[in-house]
């Protein structure tokens, strides 16, 4: 679930009262919890008189929300650094921030390579960047990629009441410890940490008020969740259960999943919770049993194909999405073939599949790569088997009702667009008055990335 969500806007606080306005441009790299991340950024800073930009040349302040797990992520954030230079040239007083996983794993050698950066704020430490920006105005540098004690969340401004987009992420555990050979988010986002329920719950319903419908949850490793209650702790099902009591909210996900986490009352939360969606995003990297074991996975490929017959059983519609690393060192033919058969047997609506690139720190990188020509021609392979189901899999929705819940008008003029409870993107006839509304939709075609139909019922 990798790569860039360019200039993307997030709402941010008023600014009416203040006699300052400055302006805010956020570039977001990489997975959700970066756009969640970047989302509360802008909300700190509109606390502070900022409002956001579409564009960098106007704005007073540019952050850089960066991602770490794919190769070369430093490369593109110095890369995109060095465009901003004639930028920062011409406006002096521009302040410049790197935020996010780069900027946990390299702190001051961000400073060090390229001066024109003014403030370097780690994933856990972004509720302090109002202080970095103002310490910045006044001229200083500033680095804060600690892992700190208090809980950023309890200093992050409450979300503010206007209207918003029908849907909305939301962090409810972070990090991870599972520690898989070819993965930095532990070293990055630091050890599983679980958002206390009636935080998660307040923040939820202030979603709704602001006109959400569809919340997805989100974590490192979200079915890990463990929040602390007064009556306990909470896992994910009864997290899922609870925000289904909330009246306006008609949707909920979540994402991304362990194998190892897919606790049973997180199962059968699929088959009785009407509002948790049939999309489940569930990685397992690989079909070979030898592979993950060297990748530190902590299970077999048996164990990950038992796990999808339950949770089948709970649910039987329910579309599967997962992630695919080939070439991983030591793979061999044999190894990729058993991935091959692996999903053949799962039947995936979609995936992500990826050539591995060594993270520095990890376990695996100083492990001898597969050759390149390698790991090309096995990646090509794969997608064309995930490509070729993702296909049978939108194309056996054309005659079936689904569930629509419209977010922006199409392409063409009278159309909406909107997903389905199974998360494809589909385009029907309807006003903008749409937008956020749910309606029964039957689907006549199937495109390669979305699918077209006609609304069957009232709007609601």
């Amino acid at each position: 679930m990798d790569g860039d969500i360019q200039h993307r806007q997030i709402e941010g606080g008023e600014t009416e009262d203040r006699a300052e306005v400055k302006k805010l441009f956020i570039k977001t790299y990489g997975c959700q919890m970066n756009v969640y991340d970047s989302e509360r950024m802008a909300e700190a800073m509109g606390a502070e008189g900022y409002v956001l930009t579409d564009t960098a040349d106007e704005a007073d302040m540019v952050l850089l929300n960066t991602c770490h797990i794919r190769e070369k992520a430093s490369e593109k954030l110095y890369s995109d650094l060095g465009r901003l230079r004639p930028l920062k040239t011409a406006k002096p007083d521009l302040k410049i921030g790197v935020a996010g996983c780069v900027a946990q794993a390299e702190g001051e050698e961000i400073l060090r390579r390229m001066p024109l950066v003014d403030l370097v704020v780690g994933p856990q430490s972004y509720h302090r960047l109002p202080a970095m920006a103002k310490a910045a105005e006044a001229g200083e540098k500033t680095v804060d990629t600690d892992f700190p004690a208090e809980d950023k969340f309890d200093h992050l401004p409450e979300r503010r009441p206007a209207t918003r987009a029908p849907t909305a992420f939301l962090a409810v555990q972070e990090g991870c410890d599972k520690f898989c050979a070819f993965c930095v988010v532990p070293y990055t986002r630091g050890s599983e940490v679980s958002r206390p329920v009636d935080r998660v719950l307040r923040e939820a319903r202030a979603l709704v008020e602001r006109g959400v419908r569809e919340i997805t949850l989100l974590g490192q490793n979200v079915n890990a969740y463990h929040g602390a209650a007064a009556d306990g702790v909470w896992g994910l099902g009864r997290l899922v259960r609870d925000l289904a009591r909330i009246e306006g909210l008609e949707r909920i996900r979540y994402t991304t999943s362990h194998p190892n986490d897919m606790a049973p009352d997180l199962i059968a939360a699929h088959a009785e919770e009407p509002k948790l969606m049939p999309y489940l995003h569930l990685p397992v990297q690989s079909g070979s049993d030898r592979i993950l074991k060297a990748m530190a996975r902590k299970h077999s490929a048996e164990h990950y194909l038992r796990l999808v017959e339950r949770i089948r059983a709970a649910r039987p519609d329910m579309v599967l999405s997962g992630d695919f690393i080939v070439g991983f060192p030591g793979e061999t033919e044999a190894d990729f073939e058993a991935t091959l058969a692996l999903i053949r047997a799962v039947d995936y609506g979609m995936a992500y599949s990826f050539k591995y690139s060594a993270r520095p720190g990890t376990p695996a990188a100083e492990k001898p790569p597969v050759p390149a020509d390698v790991a090309d021609d096995r990646l090509q392979r794969l997608q064309a088997l995930l490509g070729a189901q993702q296909k049978a899999c939108q194309q056996g929705m054309v005659g079936r009702e689904v569930q629509v819940l419209f977010e922006k008008p199409g392409r063409e003029p009278g159309q909406m667009v909107g997903k389905s409870d199974y998360l494809h993107a589909v385009h029907v006839a309807a006003p903008p008055e749409a937008r956020g509304r749910i309606a029964t939709v039957r689907i006549a075609a199937s495109g390669p990335n979305s699918l077209a139909g006609q609304v069957t019922s009232p709007l609601w």
